[in-house]
């Protein structure tokens, strides 16, 4: 038993990560409170209107479709702790101004609009910077448990914060939750900076070949990336919208309070938690078939949370639709990230980031319509059927070509491993 730990916790045998997800937790844990916080309070200034919650979700991750390839590119081309520094600083002080409006009682669906546009912005630098800061943390060897291990953390923090936020809320309002956010991420801040930047894996730097557009011809040259990118979009576009369905779901479908509502989110969560603990034993890249099949299972389950018929059902069916996610989101982050070269990992993870990321922008418009005028499940519907289609097409076209060829580079991957589940 202490091995199996041992094995499945091995990357924070390392002080630079053990800093690192210490500093995250505390930071995604009031992150997730404040998107708790955030969605009530759309919703109660609008009458529960869908459309509204779906606006400021677009408005928060458009700029992750326009600018997170040129996060990116920063990413692989400044120092990365100096970057996420700067960026958790950032947010930080946003989050605060945003407490301040709501605990004044002067906030307006406008102020949230502005924050939530301004949080995306940050956003498109920090995500891809984040992620690629990853295996300079731990190395190529222990790239899939750290990569595993923050999806956990980040799952952890989606448990924790929604029911602590839906609590919060009822007791004290949304204001208190969001500045408690404001102050988590100096958490985050002071892991960055106690770091031992010695002990960090830095790649050599290359010259040359360093903008944008030859981290698009590289993934362009591999097929064994364009596949799960291709699958990312599509279930990112429709079947990853829960900020927007699941407050919907919980209002308008079975009248759910605050408290209720955080419970419904941390269902998803710790599905979601459970499937980045499973995804720690891996050790190499996963191969494209699991990265298809998972799609489908994903959208099969999806479908299924779309007509749980009461609250204790969708709970239920939430949970293993967020185990189904993440073990998704996981395979194909895996199958990418452990593909790349080194030095290109900064934009590819961009681009990552970008598919998955910035499709929600219209997926969340998309969903909110559709829940406007079919109700809120059929976002939940049309989310999983769409899902699942993508994947049996994905599987159906990976079985008609030759999978897995070799990275075609000058240079091997910093994790070129073989395909091991």
């Amino acid at each position: 038993m202490r091995s199996a730990l041992a094995h499945t916790f091995r990357s924070l045998s390392l002080r630079n990560f053990r800093l690192f997800a210490a500093g995250q937790i505390v930071s995604v844990t009031g992150t997730w409170m404040m998107v708790t916080a955030q969605d009530w309070l759309v919703l109660s200034l609008t009458g529960d209107s869908g459309a509204a919650l779906g606006l400021v979700t677009a408005l928060q991750f458009t700029p992750v479709l326009l600018l997170t390839l040129y996060g990116g590119r920063l990413a692989d081309r400044y120092d990365k702790r100096a970057l996420l520094v700067g960026a958790n600083l950032v947010s930080g002080v946003l989050a605060l101004l945003l407490a301040l409006l709501v605990l004044t009682g002067t906030v307006r669906l406008a102020h949230l609009y502005v924050a939530a546009l301004s949080l995306g912005l940050v956003n498109a630098v920090e995500i891809p910077t984040r992620m690629s800061f990853v295996s300079e943390l731990v190395g190529s060897d222990l790239l899939p448990n750290a990569s595993a291990l923050s999806t956990a953390y980040f799952s952890t923090a989606r448990v924790v914060g929604p029911a602590g936020a839906g609590a919060l809320v009822a007791w004290l309002g949304a204001g208190w939750v969001m500045l408690f956010n404001g102050f988590s991420y100096l958490a985050a801040v002071a892991g960055l900076l106690m770091m031992r930047p010695g002990e960090l894996h830095r790649g050599p730097v290359r010259t040359g070949g360093s903008g944008v557009v030859d981290g698009l011809r590289y993934v362009a040259s591999r097929r064994d990336l364009t596949l799960p990118l291709a699958l990312v979009a599509v279930v990112g576009l429709f079947g990853l919208n829960f900020q927007v369905t699941l407050p919907l779901i919980a209002r308008t479908v079975f009248d759910a309070d605050a408290t209720s509502f955080g419970l419904l989110t941390t269902a998803f969560a710790a599905g979601s938690l459970l499937a980045a603990l499973v995804t720690t034993a891996r050790t190499g890249r996963p191969p494209s078939t699991l990265v298809t099949g998972s799609a489908l299972v994903f959208g099969a389950l999806e479908v299924a949370a779309g007509w749980a018929p009461t609250f204790a059902a969708a709970m239920v069916s939430l949970f293993l639709t967020g185990l189904a996610s993440t073990y998704f989101a996981q395979a194909a982050n895996h199958r990418i990230q452990l593909g790349t070269r080194a030095d290109q990992r900064g934009r590819v993870m961009a681009l990552y980031t970008l598919i998955l990321q910035g499709t929600t922008p219209v997926g969340s418009l998309l969903v909110g319509g559709t829940s406007g005028v079919l109700g809120a499940r059929s976002g939940l519907w049309l989310g999983g059927l769409v899902s699942a289609a993508a994947g049996a097409v994905a599987m159906a076209a990976d079985r008609r070509r030759a999978d897995g060829d070799p990275p075609r580079d000058n240079a091997p991957a910093a994790a070129d491993v073989s395909d091991k589940q």
